[in-house]
């Protein structure tokens, strides 16, 4: 951050939006609210006999329309949402051959696992904060620019320390755009039609996944895919690792070419002037085939938010920690602290148990290859690896792989159909509870094809709390705390996924069905205490 972030004064916000057409003017305030109308002549009173609309930001929203624009928004911020998926999922995948070729023994692999989410700790509080300072759209084009770059860059690594050095500064990036984009992406939203298009959203994760495991299923099992760049040789793995970074990069690019500014971030911070304009050009795309006009409306903005004073004789640095730490205290005071402290517990629960068993899942399928629990065949990994172990890679593995993360697509299409119905806290907690039955059920079979259709299971049914979170984690808290409270909270889901992974990584071996059991006990207590959780079934954007 610039020095000039020391300042007394918050610095001048840069324009993020251009626009040829004449802008708006600010006209009165009334009563310290701040009135907007278009550029166009404002009927007087002795025009028209009553006062040009005020409207609010939901107000605003319902007059851009539904539409196209929002299509092209899903299309955009799905993208990015998938993107973030490959860029997790894909060291799951090349586990089975790169821990050859690195040399890593089981707690090496869990260390691989967790350093992505222990970057996504670190950037998840840190792009939530400057999302929420700065803007969505600055902060998405940057987090997903280093995630994609940095994951590019891992595929060249020689050594198993810069591997795990490339991976957790991408899993920063990804840090940043997974909780902004939920709220970039709610804040352009209708209220009736939030839930569903949020839940579509998140359906995104399953494409990233599929593709993800798609990827991992066409180039790691090829003979072509073998590069040799000098004294390095890329394997197969190397190349699916640098096809992974593609979608990050396209998506940066995508979202600073086409995508505007939030409207209702832009209303919190005073740019009353942009977004008027953005609601100007999403009624335009909506309404693109008909020859309605644009309506005349003002913008009912409250204050421009202030920032945290702190004392002017405290240091810099003391400074900028004091204002990183604000919106902490603010979501964990007043009639927000029992709600935070409920989604703590959510998001520790579910992270841990998905992510903990779900990146351990092409290793486990490749222990069952020849039948029986992946518990019950520890013996077969060797001390010592050699290339024997790991090539020729088995096609089964990624084909199981591709099966699991195939069979999320039922529950996503259940949560858009279900989710503005039902609700989000419902069908979290219901679907925590029975994914810690599908989990409990993992350990008790025998066969291999067991393992598969209850690892199904757990996909489809855990995806359902995933997308139900995603909904009731953009409709808790209030513009000003939403980035920041999901940056927060999906920080604390990384230190419980990096939890799941070591311990996995530590226990895998020598006792299985410990990580295993604590996954179900773990998701479950999650399911119950997400019952204390408010309903948030279509409430406004506060």
């Amino acid at each position: 951050m610039s020095r000039r972030g020391c300042s007394e004064d918050s610095e001048a916000r840069q324009t993020l939006l251009s626009s040829s057409e004449s802008e708006p003017e600010e006209v009165h305030s009334d009563g310290g609210e701040d009135i907007l109308y278009s550029s166009q002549r404002i009927p007087s009173h002795d025009d028209q006999g009553s006062a040009p609309r005020r409207l609010t930001y939901e107000e605003a929203v319902e007059e851009a329309g539904f539409g196209v624009f929002h299509g092209l928004l899903l299309l955009v911020c799905g993208w990015a949402n998938a993107s973030d998926a490959v860029e997790i999922l894909c060291v799951s995948f090349l586990l089975p051959t790169a821990r050859c070729d690195l040399q890593l023994s089981s707690s090496d692999m869990g260390l691989l696992t967790a350093s992505i989410f222990l970057g996504m700790m670190v950037g998840g509080y840190l792009w939530g904060y400057l999302a929420d300072l700065r803007g969505r759209k600055r902060v998405l084009i940057v987090s997903l620019s280093v995630n994609g770059v940095f994951g590019a860059l891992a595929s060249l690594a020689p050594w198993f320390w810069l591997f795990l050095l490339m991976r957790f500064i991408s899993g920063v990036g990804v840090g940043g755009s997974i909780p902004v984009i939920f709220s970039y992406f709610s804040e352009f939203l209708p209220r009736l039609r939030r839930g569903a298009m949020i839940s579509s959203l998140a359906t995104f994760w399953m494409a990233g996944n599929i593709l993800a495991a798609g990827l991992a299923w066409w180039v790691i099992p090829a003979s072509w895919a073998h590069v040799q760049l000098g004294p390095l040789t890329m394997q197969s793995w190397r190349v699916f690792v640098v096809l992974c970074s593609v979608p990050s990069l396209s998506s940066a690019l995508l979202f600073s070419l086409m995508m505007p500014e939030s409207p209702k971030f832009l209303m919190e911070a005073g740019r009353k002037k942009e977004a008027l304009h953005v609601f100007r050009v999403m009624f335009s795309v909506n309404h693109w085939r008909s020859s309605k006009t644009f309506p005349m409306f003002g913008l009912v903005t409250s204050s421009p938010r202030s920032q945290t004073r702190v004392s002017s004789q405290a240091s810099c640095c003391g400074r900028l920690l004091e204002m990183g730490l604000a919106p902490i205290r603010q979501i964990f005071s007043g009639p927000l602290r029992s709600r935070s402290f409920v989604l703590l517990v959510v998001f520790y629960t579910i992270s841990f148990g998905y992510y903990g068993l779900w990146m351990w899942f092409p290793e486990l399928f490749k222990r069952t290859e020849d039948g029986g629990s992946p518990c019950a065949n520890v013996s077969r990994v060797p001390q010592l690896l050699n290339q024997s172990y790991c090539y020729p890679p088995n096609t089964a593995v990624y084909m199981e792989g591709f099966i699991v993360a195939a069979s999320n697509l039922p529950g996503n299409i259940f949560t858009i159909f279900v989710m503005d119905r039902v609700g989000g806290k419902t069908l979290l907690s219901c679907s925590l509870m029975v994914s810690s039955v599908s989990v409990f059920f993992i350990y008790v079979v025998q066969t291999k094809a067991g393992s598969l259709v209850l690892s199904c299971i757990f996909s489809g049914v855990s995806v359902i709390g995933w997308n139900a979170l995603d909904v009731v984690g953009t409709e808790l808290y209030p513009t000003q705390l939403r980035s920041s409270a999901l940056g927060f909270f999906t920080g604390v889901g990384r230190v419980a996924a990096i939890t799941g992974n070591v311990v996995f990584g530590s226990l895998v071996d020598s006792n299985c069905a410990v990580p295993i059991l604590l996954v179900s006990a773990l998701l479950l207590a999650g399911g119950l205490v997400a019952l204390l959780l408010p309903q948030t079934k279509q409430t406004d954007l506060s």
